[in-house]
């Protein structure tokens, strides 16, 4: 809802598809204090910390709520307000994935991660039709109303979390040692390493499209309103939700690192054949191909890490992962200049093809990613 409610909301008011990655950008924000997020989910009860952070965007969004209420809200107010949001918002992510891999054994980690990523994918199709129905029937004010709410939900939620602990005692030493420990950790690692290059390419030239710019396709190319932008993330939010599913129930991959790769790869080819369509006959079901490839590839993704990665090195070890974000509000930022500056389908053909070509050079560098990595090469 805050993804579709904001990015409209600045695309009116600023007229600049330039400010609308910026604020993209600020989402992910708290992607350079992730890593210290990881060391004290390794030190203290993850449930407790993610429940701490959502209280803490919550609180954000009741601040925005007041603003509106207050008829005080101005564009610089929404960039203030998403940037401490997207403080909090990368540290969630390093939580909920470790807290998924604490709850559940190896062998049933593919599944869980699809199914885990259903509610996201859900939640994104709930979020984009409400969110835009309250924007277009009630105004800013009200859609906040419900953004807060669902925020003191996922509070009330959070407390039946129910985690294990490491049957192997850990000794801690101070947090700079155990980020040193971290980071060399994940050097060491054959596996994590190619993984940590991946995560970042996908992030600088995969996501921006749908993570951000889509508000600015929705209008300059679809000509459509915050309704017609809230049908582009539903239609994709369902081919995520359908992909996650398959993941969850039907796939039963030994090497998640070749359906990872190859994933990737469909990925870039369907956003280089969206690009070059504005008709919503063709867009719409390229849009939720691409859900779909998302999905597999992410869960697969998260399924290598956290399958060759030590139960006391996760937090640390999805810490760090997630700087690779940093990406994202790279993308999102030089993608707005792009479509300023030469169009939609210039800049998503573009992401597309040099992510297509950094993607074979990776396989040049890490043969393993596609003849896939050993037994003993897990963490």
């Amino acid at each position: 809802m805050e993804t579709l409610i904001l990015g409209w909301y600045i695309l009116v008011a600023t007229d600049s598809p330039f400010l609308v990655g910026i604020l993209g950008a600020l989402r992910f924000s708290g992607t350079l204090t992730a890593p210290i997020v990881g060391v004290l989910a390794d030190r203290v009860s993850r449930k407790i910390m993610l429940i701490a952070l959502r209280g803490g965007a919550g609180a954000a969004a009741l601040a925005l709520l007041i603003l509106v209420a207050t008829d005080l809200l101005v564009p610089w107010h929404i960039f203030v307000i998403a940037g401490f949001s997207g403080l909090v918002r990368a540290s969630d992510n390093v939580l909920r994935q470790s807290l998924i891999a604490d709850t559940v054994p190896r062998n049933l980690l593919m599944n869980a991660s699809g199914l885990a990523r259903t509610t996201q994918d859900t939640a994104r199709i709930v979020g984009a039709l409400l969110g835009a129905t309250l924007l277009s029937k009630l105004g800013l004010g009200w859609a906040y109303v419900g953004v807060t709410a669902f925020y003191v939900f996922s509070v009330l939620f959070g407390l039946g979390i129910a985690t294990i602990r490491s049957s192997t005692p850990v000794k801690h030493v101070n947090p700079v040692t155990e980020m040193k420990q971290g980071i060399r950790y994940m050097i060491d690692s054959p596996v994590i390493q190619p993984l940590m290059f991946l995560a970042f390419l996908v992030n600088a030239t995969a996501f921006p499209l749908t993570n951000g710019l889509l508000p600015v396709v929705a209008r300059d190319v679809y000509g459509g309103d915050e309704n017609g932008l809230a049908q582009m993330v539903a239609v994709f939010a369902v081919g995520a939700l359908v992909g996650s599913l398959i993941m969850a129930a039907v796939v039963q991959s030994r090497r998640p690192e070749r359906f990872m790769m190859l994933t990737m790869v469909v990925w870039y080819i369907l956003l280089i054949a969206f690009a070059q369509t504005d008709s919503n006959a063709v867009g719409l079901p390229l849009l939720a191909l691409i859900g779909a490839s998302i999905s597999f590839c992410m869960i697969s993704m998260s399924v290598v890490l956290m399958t060759f990665t030590k139960f006391e090195m996760r937090g640390r070890v999805m810490g760090i992962r997630m700087l690779a974000v940093y990406g994202l509000p790279m993308g999102l930022v030089i993608g707005g200049w792009l479509i300023e500056e030469f169009g939609v389908p210039v800049a998503i053909t573009g992401y597309a093809v040099g992510g297509l070509v950094a993607v074979v050079l990776s396989v040049l560098k890490w043969p393993k990613l596609v003849t896939g990595f050993s037994a003993e090469e897990r963490g």
